[in-house]
């Protein structure tokens, strides 16, 4: 599936991952490939990247890496949706 991740400044990351993992007001929860339409607000926490994915060398800083392919990106507040297999996070 594809994801993409944009701050009001640029986009952080866009590409292809396995899953994505964001902390929702009602708790976390996790997008896999097919999951069903979403739209919903998300509170401060990180976002958790599954897969080998490359970052551009602007944004690395911003980044931190978990466990195995696991990618980390810590946010404020935001918004999710996911629809066909694409997932847009727009991050404070």
């Amino acid at each position: 599936m594809y994801l993409e991740i944009v701050s009001p400044e640029t986009t952080l990351f866009s590409g292809e991952v396995e899953s994505v993992a964001v902390p929702g007001v009602n708790g976390e929860f996790q997008m896999l490939k097919d999951h069903a339409p979403i739209v919903s607000l998300l509170k401060e926490g990180s976002v958790k990247i599954f897969g080998a994915i490359e970052l551009d060398e602007e944004v690395q800083d911003k980044f931190t890496k978990g466990d195995k392919n696991t990618t980390l990106l810590h946010i404020n507040s935001g918004t999710v949706e996911m629809s066909n297999n694409k997932v847009i996070v727009l991050a404070d």
